[in-house]
């Protein structure tokens, strides 16, 4: 039992790792035979992971058709962006910050604005707000922010190419930075939330257009 649970595990982390790669896209089909010959294993631990993550609305059943990616709508960004903004903020009001953690937000600011396409640039950003939320010790949250940004991910891949767009929330990531070094989490978590809603707003008048 332990055993298929491992292969489950790995064959998710995989699937995570290829939407992260940019390898998958919303809507996109599931072959589980050719996934299965690729990763050399059995196709029901590949079913087994495929359900997990359709919990997590990563993935969609399609009748007599098997799993896709799931598409992008409305409905579901305006959930999804609200409930992963209020898990940070509990996750930052929570954290303590010494001079390490500040120094690797710094560093991943940096890298941001390093990022050569659209898709480095959103791994650089999922990867600031991992980062900003990592000392809160909870790991059910964790666990729970980890699959919602899954999902995040094929938003922000869709629709975040413009550069403007990016400008405004860097200074935001700048802003949060500067309050954490002032030890003043409450003005960090405004500018979170912040941070959050232009986002959210942005996305949503780019799934009006679709």
């Amino acid at each position: 039992m332990a055993k298929t649970i491992n292969v489950r595990d790995k064959v998710r982390e995989h699937l995570l790792e290829q939407m992260q790669k940019g390898n998958l896209e919303a809507g996109q089909g599931i072959n589980l035979a050719a996934l299965a010959r690729k990763l050399k294993v059995s196709v029901t631990p590949i079913r087994e992971a495929l359900t997990q993550l359709q919990q997590s609305h990563i993935v969609q059943a399609v009748p007599n058709r098997g799993f896709r990616i799931a598409k992008v709508n409305p409905e579901e960004a305006k959930n999804l962006y609200e409930l992963v903004a209020h898990l940070e903020l509990l996750a930052l009001e929570a954290s303590v910050f010494d001079v390490m953690a500040i120094d690797r937000l710094k560093k991943q600011r940096d890298i941001i604005a390093k990022a050569e396409n659209s898709l480095e640039r959103v791994n650089a950003y999922m990867e600031f707000h991992r980062i900003l939320t990592s000392n809160y010790n909870n790991s059910v949250v964790q666990q729970l922010l980890k699959d919602l940004k899954t999902r995040v991910f094929f938003y922000e891949r869709k629709f975040m190419a413009n550069d403007s767009f990016h400008y405004n929330s860097n200074a935001q990531h700048d802003a949060i930075i500067a309050a954490i070094e002032e030890d003043n989490i409450p003005s960090a978590s405004l500018f979170l939330k912040m941070n959050w809603m232009l986002i959210q707003s942005y996305i949503e008048k780019q799934l009006v257009v679709l």
